[in-house]
């Protein structure tokens, strides 16, 4: 089963990967672009996160992918698989450095003709930010030892379809929202403490002071009574 090389992709792809680009070819891959459709699962900031659906994008405009959280990622180009060949496909070296994993299928089945669509997790510390039409996965193509009639029948992805997002809607909770949530919970609770702690400072200063007046107050309540009695006494 050997691979494609540089010059086999340049010679066949054409056909294959709809729009191909030369420019493309990456040794013996190819490389696919993120397209106009993509999902990211809510985070905590999200107000209605059952409100929370799939974006369309605009040439070149950019979103984010939070950390711990999924997203659906559909490919620009349609690819069309002989039924002689397989492909593999994986995401660019540099993003997953940062933390994105690929958490769908890893190859392309004979005879299945549409967009790639990648599941994808941010296990990464920090938020992903990314734009439509960058590139981003990898293709590998290599050859059966035959045209096979165990096939990929039907069409392919075109879009992100509905169904698909059922059950993923709500947040994902993640090591690192839970990490965030407690962050902010001990934040509340320091200020919440050091409210507190004002106050009592402030209640003793209060007590102090009154403790003080009622102290010279009795002192001069005293002295003016024994004033009254040494002067009654006086002959």
């Amino acid at each position: 089963m050997p691979f494609w090389r540089g010059e086999t992709l340049n010679e066949r792809l054409s056909s294959l990967v709809d729009p191909f680009d030369a420019d493309a070819i990456d040794c013996a891959a190819y490389t696919l672009r993120v397209g106009g459709e993509v999902y990211v699962s809510p985070d905590r900031q999200v107000g209605d996160p059952s409100r929370h659906t799939k974006q369309r994008l605009e040439p070149g405009q950019g979103f984010v992918i939070p950390p711990g959280q999924f997203a659906f990622l559909l490919t620009a180009e349609t690819v069309t698989m002989p039924d002689n060949a397989i492909a593999f496909i994986s995401i660019k070296a540099r993003l997953k450095f940062n933390g994105l994993i690929n958490i769908s299928g890893f190859h392309v089945d004979p005879g299945y003709r549409g967009k790639l669509l990648f599941s994808v997790l941010n296990a990464g510390p920090k938020p992903l930010h990314l734009i439509e039409g960058q590139p981003l996965f990898l293709i590998w193509f290599a050859d059966l030892d035959g045209v096979t009639e165990m096939k990929k029948h039907g069409p392919g992805f075109d879009g992100i379809e509905p169904q698909l997002l059922n059950g993923i809607s709500g947040e994902i909770r993640s090591l690192q929202s839970l990490s965030d949530e407690q962050r902010a919970l001990e934040k509340r609770l320091d200020e919440r403490l050091n409210a507190q702690a004002t106050q009592v400072s402030n209640l003793r200063i209060l007590v102090t002071i009154f403790v003080s007046l009622l102290g010279a107050t009795i002192v001069g309540l005293v002295g003016w009574s024994l004033r009254g009695l040494l002067g009654g006494g006086t002959p």
